[in-house]
């Protein structure tokens, strides 16, 4: 990563609202999709289990390159790659926007992926070389960035429901078209510039870790049809294991690897990126079946299923700007960590009560609140955690393994979650009471993950100071 200029940039702010966008967009990207899935299930033709791939194809592509996409920025330019990561993200939007059948429509999302990988580590590098010398700043900064992700996830909802509603489900893609040519039309003038490295780029480990987790992810979606006994779905869960052994082997060879596996041993962060994966994990899944309890069982149309989820995107940004920062000030990161894990897991559980003939107020506002406030807790601190614990000159691959933690987090959780609704009775279509059961497993299942993260992170995080006390020497204000 770029060293930051000595003096603050006067566009500094301007630029830091299209790295909010950015996040914002990609994480929206993964929720937008939700409220338009039942419709694009008829249309296109998906299976239940096969739908969940909608998802998991941007997920997948995100996740496994977002690393390929830290080393691009380092060796060309965040500038440079965070506009090529908007001309992608934009094409493949209009892939997926066009689709009439399935393949065509997972390629565009795919491609909005690849976009996306490109995008977020150079937006979160350009972060630091405008604020990474000002800490006060840097605290300011990272709390509008990390209120972007959560909010992009539940607003996402919102907007599906509105498009779906009144315009058409394609439109939950053509709508990052004209986002992206006002970002490529105004980073020239405000993001700093880096100049152009050598260095080689590792594709095989690129290749190896994303069919690695694209593999992984199939043997988990498929299981219920396969049959988690079934040879086929242990002998494709190794191969994905097998793919994912041989990148760490590549990366423990190559004299300029996507990942240095040294930086592991940096304090605290495995710790934080354990937090960030098992956080996505839970949420990812929790948005994507309450989207589908509320149409499916409690019968809300496309605006009212997204309008449902939006006090939750409010709650967020409210708790992350505003107390967030300031209980991390008081307390440190780690009770923030582990306590908001513990509340996200309790609103999980709370969800898993939610009844066939239910309601809105008592099933699921009360809970989604108490999930929303858990997320916010823990997720600004596991970021900054993770960002502060390697090296100055390591920032820049340390933001592309915290995005690839929470990204992999994402497919996993789902696909896993998926398996356990479906073998619960979430694929009896029509049927409310054996919906709401498989519903109720995966957000159960949902719950055991945060709580797992809860217990990780209570184990492996070292206590980081309160405001006031002395930081170790590289780490943030956050």
């Amino acid at each position: 990563m770029s060293t930051p200029p000595a003096a603050p940039s006067p566009r500094r702010w301007t630029a830091l609202v299209l790295i909010a966008l950015a996040q914002f967009t990609v994480i929206m990207d993964t929720s937008i999709i939700g409220v338009a899935l039942p419709k694009m299930q008829v249309d296109l033709g998906f299976s239940p289990e096969g739908l969940s791939w909608v998802f998991n194809a941007y997920v997948i592509a995100f996740g496994g390159l977002l690393l390929l996409g830290g080393r691009l920025s380092d060796l060309f330019g965040a500038k440079r790659i965070f506009s090529a990561g908007w001309v992608v993200m934009a094409g493949g939007s209009l892939v997926a926007g066009l689709a009439s059948e399935v393949w065509v429509e997972l390629t565009g999302r795919a491609l909005q992926g690849v976009g996306a990988a490109l995008i977020a580590p150079a937006a979160l590098t350009l972060l630091m070389m405008l604020f990474g010398s000002r800490p006060k700043e840097l605290t300011k900064a990272l709390a509008l960035y990390g209120a972007a992700a959560p909010a992009g996830g539940t607003a996402g909802v919102f907007l599906g429901g509105v498009i779906t509603e009144y315009a058409s489900w394609p439109w939950v893609f053509y709508i990052n078209i004209p986002i992206a040519l006002v970002v490529l039309a105004l980073s020239p003038s405000v993001m700093p510039s880096s100049p152009v490295r050598r260095g080689s780029v590792d594709l095989a480990g690129a290749a190896t870790v994303t069919l690695g987790l694209a593999t992984a992810v199939y043997a988990i979606v498929r299981a219920p049809e396969t049959g988690w006994g079934s040879a086929q779905t242990w002998l494709v869960l190794l191969a994905g294991v097998a793919l994912i052994a041989a990148f760490v082997a590549i990366q423990s060879k190559r004299r300029e690897p996507l990942m240095r596996l040294g930086i592991w041993r940096a304090p605290n962060l495995a710790g934080a990126n354990i937090a960030q994966l098992l956080m996505a994990a839970a949420w990812i899944p929790m948005w994507f079946f309450l989207n589908l309890y509320l149409q499916q069982v409690l019968g809300l149309g496309a605006f009212a299923s997204g309008a449902a989820l939006l006090p939750m995107t409010v709650a967020i940004m409210i708790m992350m700007i505003v107390l967030a920062p300031r209980l991390m000030a008081r307390f440190g990161t780690k009770p923030l960590i582990v306590t908001g894990l513990l509340a996200l897991a309790a609103g999980m559980l709370w969800l898993s009560f939610a009844r066939a003939d239910g309601t809105f107020w008592v099933d699921v506002l009360p809970a989604s609140l108490l999930a929303a406030a858990g997320m916010s807790l823990a997720f600004i601190p596991s970021l900054g955690t993770a960002l502060s614990s390697a090296r100055p000159e390591e920032g820049g691959l340390a933001s592309g393994i915290v995005n690839t933690s929470y990204q992999v987090g994402s497919a996993l959780g789902l696909a896993a979650m998926t398996a356990v609704s479906a073998a619960y009775g979430a694929s009896e279509i029509g049927d409310p009471d054996a919906l709401t059961n498989g519903f109720s497993a995966a957000f159960l299942g949902a719950a055991a993950l945060a709580a797992v993260g809860a217990i990780a992170s209570l184990l492996t995080l070292r206590t980081a100071p309160a405001h006031g006390q002395k930081q170790p020497a590289g780490a943030n204000a956050a």
